[in-house]
């Protein structure tokens, strides 16, 4: 086919759409079914009417060809690992009882079965639930969702594609199931699983699928020799099948370096990649491999995980060049949409000059079908969209909202003893134990408890005029009142203020940052029903008058106990943001660093002993290939120690971790320089520690003994069984006792009884210890 007929024959499409609804009906839906105020019936019919909602408005936008399978109530890795039959044998009877619940009983567990694994999906802040796998798994195939989901879409009139998550990444992202022998690859079950998804494909087919998209992001990470022939095998073997739909491989989130080669090969139609500038190698290793003659290639030229408009000019020569490169060229986002809120035009509180940037998940729809439709008839057929393009670009490179000079001398005057302590950790510990008198396994929590309906009415009062400041502030003064009181009972060491004026821990600093934008309906998924409105960062950075300072001494003054001063850390500021891409993110994490420098200072001034500065994205950000992390963990690490350098030895500076592999990264959070680092580790048995003593980390560290993302209580005796793991690797005079992660999403009854727990279980095994109280 020539470049003129490819042209012609381009098309739009998507990988995925945000689930939730636009009033994140799917969460209300969800919870209340837990709660038993949605029954079964009610909450499929809710998702269901969700799904036609969506493809409508695909469909409406001009988008050719709609997803289904990618909808979910809780986790697409999950809902995979149910259409294989992955079941963990704790799990096995609850879903045989009842679907749905077994199915969210793997995803939140119960009060006598621990959930899955759940951890960052890449580099993003969502979270999937890890697929738990051993050498006796038996797979079966459970296509019922995904063809019920395509049947829907079809009798409604819509051209539609089953995406999957593919073979080969399915098992990348997959563990070693509990109990199974150290060493386990679950790699090793590719040839088991590929007759599982055979079977799934003959059954798309027969429901009408002409295509199928097979997701595998894993392929853009650094590959072993191994797992590329692992690769090549699975493809080789689903693309020789004779009853299958065409197959479509999609990659996203970075280049694919040696494996585009494999997929270039493989017997399959089409494939999907990444051609915004975090993959940009793509194209030129496109054209190494000879292109994709005789195949369908779509083009990820839209940021599908940031909200700034795109540059269509740039974006159509890219289009244009790879027009020679396949048999047929198609338009989509760099991947699902799931990455950002669902759209922009429901803000009424940006200013218009600024909406104009942005472009949310129906806004990349719009210039998806824009580009396919340049692409097809020529830049003639789209001037007008061109032209209104090329103002908004120019409208936000000539913004003084985008630079502030006096923040760029500032960075600019930064040197390296700025991020330094002045003293060695050896040094500071002894002046900090002997400044704050802690006993072996110290308690604490990582900040914010439970934000019970009463805070979140009282706040939305607050918005609507029908309470005042005064009222308000009343309300949170309280609130702090019992959240100390209740710590000084259940007999914690180190306390928090519980964080009951905050709406989140990174919009909450947002909002009070200049350089910041904060969205109202900007939702995006997180994990499960947990949502976040991630802020937009559009400008230069500083902080006009300090902004915890306040609650965090009033909550002191109520207790002789130390409370911890909480901050997020520069690069989970950037990472749980929009970040602004005119600049190099280094940069931007700097300026977000002596913003929140001026505020550790002011606590210390204020009298605050313990800091706890959060970096829970740092693992999750860090690059997908390995030769582009030094430069990353260089700025990262350098980021938190400017935040945190300029306080007294003796003031205690910690900080969290939580749902990532921190394998990779145990050498950069040594380069932190905290003295205390808490960590998820109740889900992943202690697997952190283990990590950590390998190291030979020297500073005091708290893997979590309760599992905060689950509903169930963990015993005393549980957390006291996690705790003397956590001693194998840890000495007792550097190991602390808390939970994974913070308390905000669950109830006061769990969350006492847990907390309560928790104390009596550091309390029996200080007892076991030679040098105990």
């Amino acid at each position: 086919m020539t470049s003129k007929s490819a042209a012609a024959a381009a098309r739009a499409t998507v990988y995925g759409y945000p689930r939730q609804g636009g009033g994140r009906e799917l969460k209300k839906a969800i919870e209340g079914y837990w709660k038993g105020r949605v029954d079964a019936d009610a909450l499929r019919a809710t998702a269901a009417e969700l799904r036609r909602t969506n493809w409508r408005q695909l469909a409406e936008a001009g988008i050719h060809e709609v997803p289904t399978g990618d909808f979910s109530y809780y986790d697409h890795v999950l809902d995979t690992s149910v259409m294989v039959g992955a079941i963990p044998g704790r799990h096995r009877a609850a879903v045989e009882a009842d679907a749905l619940d077994g199915y969210f009983a793997m995803a939140r567990g119960t009060q006598d079965v621990a959930p899955l694994e759940m951890t960052k999906w890449f580099d993003t802040n969502y979270h999937y639930l890890v697929p738990e796998l051993g050498p006796d798994t038996v797979f079966t195939a459970d296509s019922a969702k995904q063809v019920a989901e395509l049947r829907e879409a079809l009798d409604l009139g819509f051209a539609a594609r089953p995406v999957l998550v593919g073979p080969v990444t399915y098992l990348l992202l997959a563990k070693p199931a509990p109990g199974v022998a150290a060493g386990f690859d679950p790699l090793t079950l590719l040839d088991r699983l590929l007759p599982v998804y055979a079977e799934v494909l003959s059954d798309l087919r027969a429901a009408g699928a002409e295509w199928v998209q097979l997701d595998e992001p894993a392929l853009v990470q650094d590959r072993t020799p191994a797992e590329l022939s692992a690769a090549t095998r699975a493809y080789r073997d689903l693309g020789a099948l004779t009853d299958r739909p065409k197959l479509l491989v999609a990659s996203y989130f970075d280049r694919l370096g040696d494996a585009l080669p494999v997929l270039a090969k493989a017997p399959v139609e089409g494939l999907a990649l990444d051609f915004t500038e975090a993959a940009a190698a793509n194209l030129d290793a496109l054209a190494a491999v000879g292109g994709l003659p005789g195949k369908r290639l779509i083009a990820g030229v839209v940021n599908g995980r940031n909200v700034w408009v795109n540059d269509l000019t740039k974006s159509l020569a890219t289009l244009g060049t790879l027009l020679g490169l396949a048999d047929r060229v198609d338009v989509a986002a760099s991947c699902s949409l799931l990455h950002v809120p669902l759209d922009a035009t429901a803000e009424r509180d940006i200013e218009p000059q600024i909406l104009r940037w942005l472009a949310f998940a129906r806004q990349k729809s719009a210039e998806i079908v824009t580009l396919a439709k340049g692409l097809a008839q020529g830049t003639g057929s789209i001037t007008g969209e061109l032209a209104a393009n090329r103002a908004a670009l120019a409208s936000r490179a000539n913004s003084p909202i985008t630079r502030d000079p006096a923040v760029r001398t500032r960075v600019g005057a930064v040197t390296d003893a700025d991020a330094r302590r002045s003293q060695p950790y050896g040094e500071r510990a002894t002046a900090q134990r002997a400044h704050l008198g802690l006993p072996l396994l110290p308690t604490t929590t990582i900040g914010s408890f439970p934000q019970t309906a009463e805070l979140r009415v009282a706040r939305a009062d607050l918005r609507a005029g029908r309470i005042d400041t005064a009222g308000y502030e009343e309300r949170i003064r309280a609130e702090i009142q019992e959240v100390i009181s209740f710590q000084e009972k259940t007999g914690l060491d180190v306390l928090v203020h519980g964080e009951a004026e905050r709406n989140d821990m990174v919009q909450y600093f947002a909002e009070q940052l200049t350089g910041y934008l904060a969205t109202q309906h900007g939702w995006v998924q997180s994990y499960g029903t947990r949502y976040v409105r991630p802020p937009i960062l559009a400008g230069d950075i500083s902080r006009p008058e300090p902004m915890t300072v306040r609650w965090t001494t009033y909550a002191q003054s109520l207790t002789a106990r130390p409370v911890k001063g909480m901050l997020t850390g520069p690069v989970t500021m950037l990472a749980w943001s929009f970040v602004r891409d005119d600049q190099p993110l280094g940069d931007t994490a700097r300026q977000v660093a002596l913003a929140l420098r001026d505020e550790v200072n002011d606590l210390e001034t204020a009298g605050t002993s313990v800091i706890q500065v959060d970096e829970p994205a740092l693992r999750e950000t860090l690059p997908l290939r390995a030769a582009d992390r030094p430069g990353y963990l260089a700025w990262a690490t350098e980021a938190f120690r400017l935040t945190t350098a300029g306080v007294r030895p003796d003031t205690q500076i910690h900080t969290h971790m939580c749902y990532a592999e921190f394998g990779d990264i145990v050498q950069a959070i040594d380069d932190l320089d905290a003295d205390v680092i808490s960590l998820e580790a109740a889900r992943s048995h202690m697997q952190v520690a283990r990590e950590l003593a390998a190291h030979g980390y020297p500073r005091e560290a708290g893997p979590g003994v309760y599992d905060i993302h689950s509903p169930r209580v963990p015993s005393a005796d549980e957390a006291a069984a996690l705790l003397r793991k956590g001693l194998e690797a840890i000495p007792a005079e550097r190991l602390w006792v808390n939970p994974d992660c913070g308390l905000k999403t669950r109830g006061w009854p769990e969350t006492r009884a847990s907390l309560d727990n928790l104390v009596a279980a550091a309390h029996a095994v200080r007892a076991e210890l030679p040098a105990a109280d």
